[in-house]
């Protein structure tokens, strides 16, 4: 039994280890002196280099802003939508969801494809237009291809999310609020959506990351004025990455994990009140 434990708690370590170790290299060498592979002096200049490098604070904006507008309409359209499969028949929501895996399931190159083509086609429909009807209107690659982008890979993580919480939902509870005086709007902002929100919120957090994490769709439909932080660091891996990158990913990585603490913090102070709460009930 003992050897069992010493074999299942070595292979653990090693592959936190492994998981772990570019992590962690990285985090050394954003507090490396030189530019180089080999550590020489420790220092935090590079931190304060970030902060005035205005390409990559310009690439972060981009990335958050996009991410998040994304995620947001994503989440909307995304709920929606489950709620409308919940409703129909077996045979199209049969249909429906297997073309909704299709976004998952398909290689990101060919979505990337996809999409610059795409959005080539409105760009000359635009132009032509301007040139019957006289407009100025315009249609380039930057912020909006990039949200549109964005949004259309995420909804399908944010179905597949809700589907399940409203298959689960107990719907006598949306039965007893429009019998109290709610009308089908107000049972499904008032009840149905909280039964639905711990859905909600998995399916908006993976549009977040899955948006800040892309690379290959934003390469094809991103713009020269507006680029993502993934694409600004592609390009500069043709000469050199910047140590301000090193800081940049360690900033990162120090708040996704001040997030992550803090979420567990909570959840395990909020098991503890239920658990007190049930306490004091069987009590009295």
């Amino acid at each position: 039994m003992k050897k069992q434990n010493w074999v299942s708690t070595g292979y653990i370590g090693l592959f936190m280890a492994f998981m772990y170790a570019p992590i962690a290299v990285l985090i050394i060498y954003s507090f490396n002196d030189a530019k180089g592979r080999t550590f020489t002096h420790f220092t935090t200049k590079w931190y304060k280099e970030l902060f005035r490098n205005e390409a990559v604070m310009d690439a972060l904006i981009t990335t958050l802003l996009v991410a998040f507008i994304a995620s947001v309409i994503a989440t909307v359209l995304g709920t929606a939508a489950a709620i409308g499969l919940d409703k129909m028949k077996k045979t199209p929501r049969n249909i429906i969801m297997q073309l909704t895996y299709l976004p998952i399931v398909n290689p990101e190159i060919i979505t990337g494809v996809g999409f610059m083509l795409l959005f080539v086609a409105m760009r000359g429909l635009v132009m032509r237009w301007n040139a019957v009807a006289g407009t100025n209107w315009s249609f380039e690659f930057g912020l909006l291809t990039l949200c549109l982008a964005h949004i259309t890979f995420n909804v399908p993580y944010v179905i597949l999310n809700v589907l399940p919480k409203l298959r689960q939902m107990d719907y006598s509870i949306v039965e007893a609020a429009m019998d109290l005086g709610c009308n089908p709007r107000q049972a499904f902002f008032k009840v149905a959506i909280h039964e639905l929100k711990p859905g909600i919120m998995a399916g908006f957090l993976m549009s977040l990351t899955y948006s800040i994490d892309d690379f290959i769709v934003g390469y094809f439909t991103t713009g020269t004025k507006h680029q993502p932080l993934s694409v600004l660091i592609y390009s500069m891996t043709k000469k050199r990455v910047s140590p301000e990158i090193n800081a940049l990913s360690t900033v990162m990585f120090c708040v996704v994990l001040f997030v992550l603490i803090c979420a567990n913090l909570y959840e395990m102070h909020k098991e503890k009140q239920t658990k007190q709460k049930r306490k004091g009930g069987t009590a009295f």
